[in-house]
């Protein structure tokens, strides 16, 4: 447990911009495996019916005094469409990602930073994982902390 709050001190100190790639001794990597679960949301089907609608049209002829305005209505069909739902679905929601971690000691030749975890991409992580402990490495990180 203590190495977890000397991860905590030293995340603070990596919270300003760091170069694009670090360098240190490995010390431990680590994989966090994918978490899902399964939710459920609500289902929606379009359905759409048939409605009429009156329409009211006014045609005019002539000019001045013997200007003259029909008026007359006919019905329209239309399709009117709405999303309603319809039962619930289940889909595979994502707790957490997967991420590849990399420990770190003498980070940037500072002994003072140990115990330095960064998240990497998978081919960073398996070069890190077949170095011998405290070998030198160099990667780019992804993110701080782990």
């Amino acid at each position: 447990m203590s190495g977890v709050g000397q991860s905590g001190s030293s995340t603070a100190q990596e919270a300003r911009p760091t170069p694009d790639t670090v360098t240190g001794l490995r010390d431990s990597v680590r994989h966090l495996a994918r978490q899902t679960t399964k939710g459920t949301r609500p289902h929606t089907v379009t359905k759409c019916s048939s409605a009429t609608k009156k329409v009211r049209h006014t045609s005019s002829s002539g000019t001045g005094s013997k200007k003259k305005t029909r008026t007359w209505s006919t019905t329209e069909q239309y399709r009117k469409c709405s999303k309603v739902r319809s039962g619930t679905e289940t889909y595979t929601r994502i707790v957490r990602a997967e991420r590849w971690c990399v420990s770190l000691d003498d980070v940037g030749g500072n002994t003072a930073k140990d115990d330095v975890w960064y998240q990497v991409t998978r081919a960073a992580y398996d070069e890190a994982r077949i170095a011998d402990e405290h070998a030198r490495v160099e990667f780019t990180p992804t993110g701080s902390g782990c």
